[in-house]
């Protein structure tokens, strides 16, 4: 090799070193950087009653290593900040481990809003302890809407709010809250995994809430994701990148999909920003 492909070869390597350097720390950061995303979702069947009403929706926080009690306490001081009147939670939420288990439970409590807080597992938190987890919830006083749903009131009007269990590690019983609700009721469907859109066979839904796939987590500049936890699991469809992230709609029901908080596996995030998501009723 001639002394100019050396030198070639060695500006390549140090450019190449360079560029994965900055790409691992826009990484690191970017993961660390909750946004607040601010939705306004419209329907006919919104009451009176609840037009202005606010939502914030939170998933996938994966308390843990790379998402401590410190960052947990952070994240519910601006929750709180929003003043919501409705806090959905849409699981992976802890390890199982009290070292990080007490200290998320310690601040998830804190959590206030009007008509309070409801919940689902997923997918890791079965795979962590499911009763554990979700009686941890209970003792905060929140809602668990696995396969469970509530009516909420506010003067002559209300909505339901529902759920289902995780897609992966539980069933789903839809029927559980759609079962007393009418066509002109509003109804709002927790669901971990957003998959569980293609076998929702209901035109009651007006709202559905999922998390999961943390947008990808990884992605090539927002557009594509390499991995996408919601293709990994045989035994279901494989959806590619159709659920990735956002707005998606079927038949009468829209679904938003968040990018999540937390980080699973690695404490990266590559053009897949993890959000607090805020969302305004309004009539249309």
């Amino acid at each position: 090799m001639t002394n100019k492909r050396k030198k070639y070869l060695a500006y390549f390597s140090l450019a190449a070193v360079m560029i994965a350097s900055i790409c691992l720390i826009y990484g690191y950061l970017e993961a660390r950087n909750i946004k607040l995303k601010e939705l306004t979702f419209r329907s006919k069947d919104i009451p009176d009653a609840f037009v202005g009403k606010k939502i914030i929706f939170v998933s996938d926080i994966h308390s843990g290593k790379y998402f401590t009690g410190k960052d947990v306490a952070r994240l519910v001081e601006r929750i709180n900040e929003r003043n919501p009147d409705m806090v959905f939670i849409g699981g992976d939420n802890t390890l199982k481990d009290t070292t990080y288990s007490h200290p998320f439970f310690k601040e998830i409590r804190k959590l206030k809003s009007k008509y309070g807080v409801y919940t689902v597992l997923g997918n890791h938190d079965h795979w962590e302890d499911a009763k554990l987890i979700q009686q941890g919830f209970s003792n905060c006083g929140f809602h668990i809407c696995d396969n469970e749903s509530y009516w909420i009131k506010e003067g002559n009007d209300s909505i339901k709010i529902g759920g289902v269990g995780d897609l992966w590690e539980d069933v789903q019983i839809i029927e559980n809250t759609i079962g007393d609700v009418k066509q002109n009721n509003f109804c709002i469907l927790l669901s971990h995994n957003p998959d569980y859109m293609e076998l929702l066979d209901t035109d009651l839904v007006d709202l559905m809430l999922s998390g999961h796939t943390h947008g990808g987590q990884i992605t090539l500049l927002g557009l594509y994701a390499p991995i996408m936890p919601a293709t990994s699991h045989p035994e279901y469809m494989q959806t590619g990148q159709k659920y990735r992230y956002g707005w998606k709609e079927k038949d009468k029901t829209k679904l938003y999909v968040t990018s999540g908080v937390g980080m699973g596996g690695f404490p990266f995030r590559f053009f897949a920003q993890p959000e607090i998501v805020e969302i305004t009723l309004e009539q249309e």
